[in-house]
C-alpha cells in the first residue's frame, strides 16, 4: 500500500494511490476491488518462526525447492512489517523517512518478534531524477537507504527492498512522475534495479521485490491473458499503457547482469493478489532464486480460505511465497488472524502493513502502531499477539537472546 503525504489528508491520498489508488481504481476499474498483501506464517509445530541470525547479522537467504533457507540450508520463515515512508516523503519534498530510522525504532520492532522489514522505494528518488528535491534524492537518498539496511541487518533482520512508485502517466494518476502506484514499471526501473543490485550484491540478507503491485490486466482494453503476458514480457505485450513497460523477465535480467544472486520476489496480477498464472509465466532465472510475492487484504478478490486453498496453495507447493503485505481496513484483526493461521500451517512468510504512526491511527490506512516505541493500534495488537504466540522460545531474529 502506499501511505501518506505531509499531513493526514496527504497520507490518506498516498494510501489510496499506493493501493492502486481509490481514485485510480474508480477511474480505471469502475469500482473493481483492489488487490493487496497477504502473507504466510510459520507453523508453531514446525520449524521456529525464523532461523537465528548469524554472528554477522541477519540470515543469508536463498531458495531451495519451495523453501526459503539460510546458508546452512535450514528453513527461514519471515515474520515482519512494512516500513512505509521512503516511497513518498522524498518525492513530496520533505524528507526521506516518515518517522525515525534509528536503533531505538528497530529495537521496538524486535520486541514484537519481527525478523524482517520491507522498505518501499521510489524510483525517481533513488535514480536522482531532476524533478525531485536533490536534498532527498540521488546519492543522499541511496546513502540513507544503505545505512538503514545496514542497521536492520546488524539487528538480525532480513530486509526486502520494494520498488513501489515509478514514472509513467496512467489513468487516474495525473502525473508522469513517481508519485503513485502505476500498473507496471517503466524502463527507468532497469536502471533502478541495476543500481540497487550493485549496491547490495553479496548480501543475502537483502531480498529484491521487483515491483510492488502490478495490475496490467485491469487496464482498459486488456484482459487476464494479456495482463500476464505484459507482466512477464513488457514492451509490445502490454495493452493500454502509454509508456514503455519493463516486464519481469527484463528486470530479473537487469539484477542478474550485475552479478547479484539475491533472492528476488515477484508479485502477481491484481495488485499482487492474483497468483493464478504465476507459475506458468515465471521468468527464467539462472540462479533459480525466485519467490512469489502475494498481498492479501480483507477487501481483495482472493480473501477467503477457499480462494487461498485453490489459488495460493498450489503455488506454495512449488516455490516459496512471501506475503509482502497483509492487513485490513477496519483497524481490527478479524481478517489477518485466520490468514496468518493458514499461512503458518504452510510455513509461509508474511509481513503486515504498516509500521507507521500516522495521525488518526488507522484513519490513513492499516497502521500497526500509534507511536514508534511500538504501542499498537487494535489492528497492531492482534498482529503482535500472534507473533508472540509463535515465538515460544528465543526472540525471533536476535540470535537466541531471550525476549519479553
Amino acid at each position: 500500500m502506499n501511505p501518506h503525504a505531509a499531513d493526514t489528508g496527504g497520507r490518506a491520498a498516498a494510501w489510496r494511490a499506493r493501493r492502486g489508488g481509490a481514485a485510480l481504481a474508480a477511474a480505471v476499474l469502475g469500482g473493481a476491488g483492489l488487490a493487496s498483501a497477504a502473507v504466510t506464517a510459520a507453523a508453531p509445530s514446525g520449524p521456529r518462526p525464523a532461523a537465528a541470525a548469524s554472528a554477522l547479522g541477519a540470515p543469508q537467504l536463498h531458495v531451495s525447492g519451495n523453501r526459503l533457507v539460510n546458508a546452512r540450508g535450514a528453513r527461514v520463515i519471515l515474520h515482519g512489517v512494512d516500513r512505509s515512508g521512503t516511497e513518498y516523503a522524498c518525492v513530496q519534498g520533505w524528507g526521506i523517512f516518515d518517522g525515525p530510522s534509528n536503533q531505538a525504532s528497530i529495537t521496538a520492532m524486535k520486541r514484537w518478534h519481527v525478523n524482517a522489514v520491507r522498505v518501499p522505494l521510489n524510483e525517481a528518488c533513488w535514480n536522482g531524477e531532476p524533478y525531485v528535491n536533490p536534498s532527498f534524492a540521488g546519492a543522499t537518498y541511496r546513502a540513507a537507504i544503505k545505512a538503514y539496511v545496514r542497521l536492520l541487518n546488524s539487528s538480525g533482520m532480513d530486509v526486502i527492498l520494494d520498488l513501489h512508485w515509478t514514472d509513467g502517466r496512467f489513468g487516474g494518476c495525473s502525473s508522469w512522475h513517481a508519485v503513485c502506484q502505476k500498473p507496471m514499471p517503466d524502463m527507468h526501473a532497469v536502471r533502478f534495479w541495476k543500481s540497487v543490485a550493485h549496491a547490495f550484491k553479496g548480501n543475502g540478507a537483502v531480498i529484491f521485490d521487483l515491483f510492488n503491485e502490478p495490475f496490467p490486466a485491469q487496464v482498459p482494453g486488456s484482459s487476464e491473458t494479456q495482463g500476464w503476458r505484459c507482466w512477464r514480457n513488457g514492451g509490445s505485450a502490454c495493452t493500454g499503457i502509454s509508456y514503455r513497460v519493463a516486464g519481469m523477465q527484463t528486470l530479473v535480467g537487469a539484477v542478474r547482469s550485475t552479478g547479484a544472486r539475491n533472492v528476488i520476489m515477484l508479485g502477481g496480477l491484481s495488485w499482487s493478489n492474483d497468483l493464478t498464472q504465476w507459475l506458468a509465466h515465471k521468468p527464467t532465472d539462472p540462479d533459480h532464486n525466485l519467490v512469489a510475492s502475494w498481498h492479501s487484504y480483507n477487501f481483495n478478490a482472493c480473501s477467503t480460505r477457499s480462494c487461498w486453498d485453490s489459488q495460493i496453495a498450489p503455488v506454495l507447493k512449488r516455490v516459496p511465497v512471501i506475503a509482502g503485505e497483509i492487513g485490513e481496513n477496519d483497524c481490527a484483526a478479524g481478517y489477518i488472524k485466520p490468514l496468518m493461521s493458514w499461512l503458518d500451517a504452510r510455513s509461509a512468510s508474511y509481513l503486515a502493513w504498516t509500521w507507521d504512526d500516522w495521525s488518526g491511527a488507522c484513519a490513513s490506512g492499516p497502521a500497526l502502531i500509534t507511536a514508534y516505541n511500538g504501542n499498537p493500534t487494535a489492528y497492531g495488537a492482534g498482529y503482535r499477539a500472534h507473533l508472540r504466540s509463535l515465538a515460544g522460545g528465543p526472540r525471533v531474529g536476535t540470535g537466541g537472546a531471550a525476549g519479553p
